[in-house]
């Protein structure tokens, strides 16, 4: 059996052998070998994605961290299941399944049997004052995540989200799991003035006070996580642990990221960053894991469409591999000979 060191000798070696000047394709070649590797084949597929849409309201909301109202997320909620969404628009145009689950939705339980329930709460408890979640109910997300992940169809998944104030969550999360600076991972979310971020700078600030210091990830998530990026953490853990690429989508799912793979790093090899969000924290916990992402577009609206846009990347990384002529195969001279 090869060792993984011959298998990407091998991995290299096919790619080199292709009808182009070795890395004339950039980026696209270290995916395909980070594709093949995860598969360990020189003839990876990537035929199929699925989208997950993790829906959860948070109490930080309530502090003013937003500039919409907590009813928005119910509401775009229901925008998903009818089709109407810029996440539903972007899946269609690229041929990515989506699913929506509801992890934590505030408000009586939305009825509706296109909607994946695994409620954990009416949203979850603000974190200025008391941890948002019990442990059990951080750990059950976790174990709902993951128990989804392992439901759905494809070879790579990718993951978004909805929740009114979850870049002030994803803000706080990333702050205890790594000590990069509040000030520099708090942004301006969906659309807050100077002054509005300021304050939520100032709520983040006495939020994360209330618990000093950097927090082991299962602390840190019962503390200060949402229902959505703690079930997604738990989906990314358990797509990479399946051998599935995991499409990271923007700012809160980088968090969601970065909550994985505080539980696990070796789910690292799995995980592909699909674009620089505008967020303005993005860029700096991209960095902090030395992430290059495939895009960058300005884009800053979640929902898993960077990730969205990202997978016609892969299927051509991939595709490369298999359907690309080698230059003994097309008769064109490689310049050795």
């Amino acid at each position: 059996m090869d060792t993984a060191t011959t298998l990407h000798d091998r991995i290299r070696q096919t790619i080199n052998s292709r009808t182009k000047p070795p890395g004339s394709l950039g980026l696209l070649e270290a995916l395909a070998v980070q594709i093949a590797v995860l598969q360990s084949t020189i003839a990876p597929r990537m035929e199929r994605c699925t989208l997950i849409i993790f829906a959860a309201d948070h109490g930080i909301a309530r502090a003013g961290v937003s500039a919409f109202p907590q009813a928005v997320t119910r509401q775009m909620v229901l925008n998903f299941l009818s089709g109407g969404a810029a996440a539903n628009v972007f899946a269609r145009s690229v041929g990515v399944d989506l699913q929506v689950v509801d992890a934590g939705v505030a408000g009586a339980p939305i009825e509706n049997p296109g909607l994946i329930r695994r409620r954990l709460g009416a949203g979850t408890a603000n974190f200025l004052d008391a941890p948002a979640m019990s442990p059990e109910q951080a750990a059950r997300a976790l174990d709902d995540g993951a128990a989804i992940a392992r439901a759905t169809a494809g070879e790579a998944l990718a993951f978004g989200e909805m929740g009114i104030g979850n870049t002030a969550t994803a803000a706080a999360l990333a702050h205890k799991l790594t000590g990069l600076p509040l000030e520099r991972l708090v942004g301006r979310g969906a659309g807050l003035d100077d002054a509005a971020l300021a304050r939520k700078l100032s709520t983040l600030q006495r939020a994360c006070a209330r618990v000093p210091g950097i927090l082991p990830a299962e602390r840190a998530m019962a503390e200060y996580g949402g229902f959505e990026i703690v079930m997604m953490a738990g989906a990314m853990r358990a797509g990479a642990q399946a051998g599935r690429l995991v499409l990271v989508d923007g700012f809160i799912a980088t968090a969601a990221a970065s909550l994985a793979l505080a539980l696990d790093p070796a789910v690292r090899p799995a995980l592909v960053f699909a674009h620089r969000s505008a967020e303005a924290g993005h860029g700096v916990l991209l960095d902090r894991l030395r992430a290059r992402p495939l895009l960058d577009l300005e884009m800053r609206l979640g929902e898993g469409t960077g990730a969205l846009l990202a997978w016609p990347l892969v299927q051509a990384a991939s595709r490369m591999m298999t359907e690309m002529a080698s230059f003994a195969e097309a008769g064109v001279s490689n310049g050795t000979a």
